[in-house]
C-alpha cells in the first residue's frame, strides 16, 4: 500500500512539473516574446537599379517595420563597426528596399536589416554575400525607329545618365557596311543617315555603362524602307532648276524693260546741221553784241522808213 501511494505522489509530481514548464512561456509570451529577423535576403539589380528583398516578418494583426543599413569597402576594411542609414529604408512597411542612391561606387556593399514592432527589434539579418553593383544585369535599350522625309531617325529609352547606346545600322544589301554611332541623348530623337528612295535600313542599338565598362546585348534588329519617294525626288530636282532658271531670267528681263522704257519715254534726237553749234560760245556771244551795237547806231531817215514799211 505504501509503495503505491509512492508511485501515486511521483506520478502526480511529474504531471505538475511538466504543466509548470509547459505553461511558463505561454505565460510569458506578451512580455518577453523575441521579434524574429528577416529572412533570406537578395539584391536584384537591372540597369543599375538596385533592390534589396527578404522575407517579410509576420504578426498577425500587427504592422512590421523594417531599416535597412549598408557598409561600403572603407567601413567594411576599417570601421567595421560603424553602419550607415540608408536614404530611404528607415522603418519602411515593404520587404523591399530601393538601394540604388546608397550604392555610389563599384565596390562590394554589405548590407543589413531589422524588423521592429513597437519597442520590439529583431536581430541584425546580413547579406550572405557582399553586392557589387558591377554585377547589375543591362538590358537591351528600348528603340523607335522613324524616317523623317528621307532622314533614318532613333530614338532610345532614357535609362538614367550613366547609360550610353552604342547603335549600327547599315544599309540592307549584300556586302553593306556597318556604320556605328555612340549616342548620349536619351528620350530625344537622333539623326542617323540620310537614306536613299527605295532602299531599306537596319538598326540595332546596345547599352553600355562605363562606370562599370559594360555592355549589353544587342537589341533586335529594326528595319525601315523608303517606297515610292523617288517622284517627291524628281520633283525636287526640277524645282531647283526653275529656281536656277529663274535667277538668271528675271535679271535679263529687267535689264531688257529698263532699256524699252528709257527709249520709249527718252528717245535720243539727233539736230539738224542747222542747229549745230560750230562756233565757240565765246565767239557766237562777240558777234551778237556786234550786231546789237550796229542796230543800235544807224539812224534811218522818215523816207527810207516808209520805204521799207512798203516794201
Amino acid at each position: 500500500m505504501q509503495t503505491f501511494t509512492m508511485v501515486l505522489q511521483e506520478i502526480w509530481t511529474s504531471l505538475f512539473m511538466w504543466f509548470f514548464y509547459a505553461l511558463i512561456p505561454c505565460l510569458l509570451t506578451d512580455e518577453v516574446a523575441i521579434l524574429p529577423a528577416p529572412q533570406n535576403l537578395s539584391v536584384l539589380s537591372t540597369n543599375m537599379k538596385h533592390l534589396l528583398m527578404w522575407n517579410p516578418v509576420t504578426v498577425p494583426g500587427e504592422t512590421v517595420y523594417y531599416s535597412v543599413e549598408y557598409q561600403g569597402e572603407y567601413e567594411s576594411l576599417y570601421t567595421s563597426h560603424i553602419w550607415i542609414p540608408s536614404s530611404w529604408c528607415s522603418l519602411t512597411e515593404g520587404p523591399e528596399c530601393d538601394v540604388t542612391d546608397d550604392i555610389t561606387a563599384t565596390v562590394p556593399y554589405n548590407l543589413r536589416v531589422r524588423a521592429t514592432l513597437g519597442s520590439q527589434t529583431s536581430a541584425w539579418s546580413i547579406l550572405k554575400h557582399p553586392f557589387n553593383r558591377n554585377s547589375t544585369i543591362l538590358t537591351p535599350p528600348g528603340m523607335e525607329i522613324t524616317k523623317d522625309g528621307f532622314h533614318l531617325v532613333i530614338e532610345l529609352e532614357d535609362l538614367g545618365p550613366q547609360f550610353e547606346f552604342l547603335v549600327a545600322y547599315w544599309r540592307r544589301e549584300p556586302g553593306a557596311e556597318e556604320h556605328v554611332k555612340m549616342v548620349r541623348s536619351r528620350g530625344i530623337p537622333v539623326h542617323l543617315e540620310t537614306m536613299e528612295p527605295g532602299a531599306a535600313y537596319c538598326v540595332k542599338a546596345q547599352t553600355f555603362v562605363k562606370a562599370i565598362g559594360r555592355y549589353s546585348a544587342f537589341s533586335q534588329t529594326e528595319c525601315v524602307e523608303v517606297q515610292g519617294e523617288a517622284i517627291p525626288l524628281v520633283l525636287a530636282l526640277f524645282a531647283f532648276v526653275g529656281f536656277m532658271l529663274i535667277l538668271v531670267v528675271v535679271p535679263l528681263f529687267v535689264w531688257k524693260m529698263g532699256r524699252l522704257l528709257q527709249y520709249s519715254c527718252c528717245p535720243v534726237v539727233v539736230l539738224p546741221d542747222t542747229l549745230k553749234i560750230t562756233n565757240s560760245p565765246q565767239k557766237l556771244i562777240s558777234c551778237r553784241r556786234e550786231e546789237v551795237d550796229a542796230c543800235a547806231t544807224a539812224v534811218m531817215s522818215p523816207e527810207e522808213l516808209l520805204r521799207a514799211w512798203i516794201s
